[in-house]
């Protein structure tokens, strides 16, 4: 169940602002409705869902309402109309008092101007959020202390902010968000005043406190490099109305309409497409099945290698038919004459970071979950054809050859052949193929 359900919610402001609804219902635009009516359209009818636990950004021009759209979620701005419910309970519902208990245990806020306070020190600061809901004095010092270790801050308790760096600050108006434990964190233009390499900073160590904590937090930015960096996912909006909801990728590869096409046409897509979307499907063989085995499938697929993996399909390592040829001569298992560790990359890796493993391997780079499961493998072919926006084939995981490879090593694709064809092309190497046909003839 998602934690925050919106529905067709909206801000009109001006006088006897439902008006707007039904002419915005006949097609009135914002600005029709601000020269006629004297209204201006905040937000217009959002609709979605937040699930626990992720990264949601909202992001747009200025203008664009998503400063108002978050305000609406803890009713700073009350809305004109629609439905917000928070963990299943009706927000809009709540009177005065549980919607100041709803604000100050539930859901937090951190903005863009640090907000602290410049007479008390960084430790009161952080703690004050507890201090107004009455904790003990000792659990909140607790609290407040913890809060500014995980931001990085230990040791700066007792100074004032004013001897603090602009990205110190804004560490301390998180620890105070995180500090009160809330369910959701409301984060508007967090990072915007701060300079980039600062920025970037703020944004690893938001990513590096997610991976810990697994807080629900709605990000508002209105720069898409950042908001395609930490976002899960990503609502984009334009003059009040939100025009698509996705992952960065479907942001990127499936745009809603002309609008979000021409949002998106210069971002940089090797920073945010990951290895999971360029991987292929990767030819693999149980250890348990021994080299013959292994070089009948070779065979019979007209490929050279083989990925060697377990029962329970983690990577144990690569073999090729000369390996496997060696292996049945001598007798050894296919665990005694395989290639082990091959290059390894976890599904969520960015593709800008695999450029220079791809070009200095001589074999592709295998794709693992955090328990070394198998589940594809990349090679520099297919990155491209991710990259310029074709989806990679599920084909055949063989490891194409280069004249470059020594012999029984393992080589990798031709740069300029694109992934699919260097997997349809892979064939045994000559000293390969003689290995087959040399077995073949001892069967």
């Amino acid at each position: 169940m998602p934690i925050i359900e919106v529905n067709e919610l909206s801000k009109i402001f001006g006088p006897e602002p439902r008006r707007a609804i039904a002419r915005l219902d006949e097609g009135w635009s914002k600005e029709k409705l601000a020269a006629e009516l004297g209204l201006t359209v905040g937000v217009n009818r959002a609709t979605f869902a937040i699930e626990s636990g992720e990264i949601f950004v909202i992001m747009g021009l200025s203008g664009s309402g998503k400063s108002t759209l978050v305000r609406l979620l803890n009713r700073l701005i009350e809305p004109t109309g629609g439905e917000l419910r928070f963990g299943g309970e009706d927000v809009l519902a709540m009177n005065a008092k549980q919607l100041r208990r709803f604000r100050r245990a539930r859901i937090g806020m951190v903005f863009q101007k640090f907000a602290l306070f410049p007479h008390r020190t960084v430790l009161q600061n952080v703690e004050y959020g507890l201090e107004i809901q009455g904790v003990e004095r000792v659990e909140r010092r607790s609290r407040a202390l913890e809060a500014l270790e995980l931001v990085g801050l230990k040791g700066w308790e007792h100074h004032l902010p004013a001897a603090l760096s602009g990205g110190m600050q804004q560490r301390v108006g998180l620890a105070r968000g995180l500090a009160n434990d809330p369910d959701v964190l409301l984060m508007d233009e967090a990072f915007s005043a701060l300079d980039p390499l600062i920025r970037k900073d703020m944004q690893d160590e938001l990513l590096a406190l997610q991976q810990k904590m697994k807080k629900t937090i709605v990000f508002i930015t209105h720069d898409l490099d950042e908001a395609l960096r930490i976002g899960d996912r990503i609502a984009l909006m334009k003059d009040g109305s939100i025009v698509q909801v996705g992952t960065p990728e479907e942001i990127l590869m499936q745009p809603a309409n002309r609008y979000v096409e021409r949002f998106v046409e210069d971002v940089d897509l090797s920073r945010v497409l990951t290895a999971a979307h360029a991987m292929l499907r990767p030819e693999t063989v149980t250890s348990d099945r021994g080299p013959r085995v292994a070089l009948e499938l070779m065979r019979e697929r007209g490929i050279s290698s083989l990925y060697v993996v377990d029962k329970q399909k983690k990577l144990l390592g690569v073999v090729t038919a000369e390996q496997a040829a060696a292996a049945i001569r001598s007798g050894a298992a296919l665990e005694a004459v395989m290639h082990r560790n091959p290059p390894q990359v976890e599904p969520d890796a960015v593709l800008s970071e695999l450029f220079e493993p791809l070009s200095h391997s001589s074999v592709p780079i295998a794709v693992v979950d955090p328990d070394k499961r198998l589940l594809g493998i990349l090679v520099r072919g297919a990155v491209l054809a991710a990259l310029a926006g074709s989806e990679p084939r599920d084909g055949a995981g063989a490891m194409p050859e280069t004249d470059s490879a020594p012999e029984g090593d393992i080589g990798t694709d031709a740069p300029e052949q694109p992934a699919h064809l260097a997997q349809e092309s892979a064939r045994p190497s000559a000293g390969e193929a003689d290995a087959i046909h040399e077995e073949e003839r001892r069967s």
